[in-house]
């Protein structure tokens, strides 16, 4: 097997300094309790690696789930059999993830914020809400997010913007055509692999025709998850919380599951 951008026969050190140097997102793992004691298998982000556990299975299952590790930016332990068999513990896994946490931005001091703040963090995700609104945003108010910004969503978008990436997710909950519109607009320029939309389906049609007057195409607004969220019936924030973080989730796997963007019914 090889790793991205590996040369053939480049030993597996050289590889991760080679990962670490350009900035890809890499995950190490390496035996060390049980049979193979030391044994190394590097994970890159495609799903591509190089090295051996000891044993193809568990050279398989180690590096889906190294996978999802390094998509959340989490070190950890994992027990295994000796060819990968999950309710066993022989063999003992340490995963180090070399990358960044996946960004969660979320603009919009409201009372569904904080609660997505703790979901998010639960998830392992760098959480920023931001607010034009210097009264609302506050670290007092939200004492779990990682970053708590005073500045209109689009100002802040054009300066990070070009940070996110496919892992990271935009959330505009600001629910006012003032500050969405102009979010949304920035944040459809940036790479960033989930943009969801608080509001009702009528809400979101006036703010599709604002888009389209702002120029935003069909190809584009087919980004937006909006009414935000899976439809599990959600009610309460801590609910709409989860329900946000699990399409996050969904669009990140690739997984089909059923996005309220994509029904006619009411949202609640």
């Amino acid at each position: 097997m090889t790793a991205p951008g590996a040369e053939g026969g480049a030993p597996l050190s050289d590889l991760l300094r080679s990962a670490l140097r350009t900035g890809r997102p890499v995950a190490l793992a390496t035996v060390v309790e049980g049979p193979g004691s030391g044994s190394k298998l590097l994970v890159g982000l495609d799903g591509t690696a190089v090295g051996t556990l000891g044993h193809p299975d568990l050279d398989r299952v180690v590096t889906r789930d190294a996978l999802g590790e390094l998509a959340q930016g989490r070190t950890t332990v994992r027990h295994y059999g000796p060819q990968g068999q999950a309710v066993e513990t022989t063999v003992g896994v340490f995963v180090e993830s070399f990358t960044s946490p996946p960004r969660l931005v979320v603009f919009g001091a409201v009372d569904f914020t904080g609660a997505l703040v703790r979901v998010g963090k639960v998830l392992g995700f760098h959480v920023t809400v931001c607010d034009a609104r210097e009264v609302f945003a506050t670290p007092a108010r939200f004492p779990e997010a990682d970053e708590v910004v005073v500045d209109w969503p689009d100002r802040h978008l054009r300066d990070v913007g070009a940070l996110l990436g496919p892992a990271d997710a935009i959330c505009v909950l600001t629910h006012d055509a003032k500050f969405d519109v102009p979010a949304l607009v920035e944040a459809l320029g940036t790479d960033a692999g989930y943009i969801g939309a608080l509001g009702s389906r009528r809400t979101h049609a006036d703010r599709v025709e604002r888009l389209r007057e702002a120029g935003v195409g069909d190809e584009a607004l087919g980004r937006i998850m909006a009414p935000i969220g899976l439809d599990i019936g959600a009610r309460t924030p801590e609910e709409t919380a989860i329900s946000i973080c699990a399409e996050i989730i969904a669009r990140r796997t690739g997984r089909s599951a059923g996005s309220l963007r994509d029904g006619d019914g009411p949202i609640h």
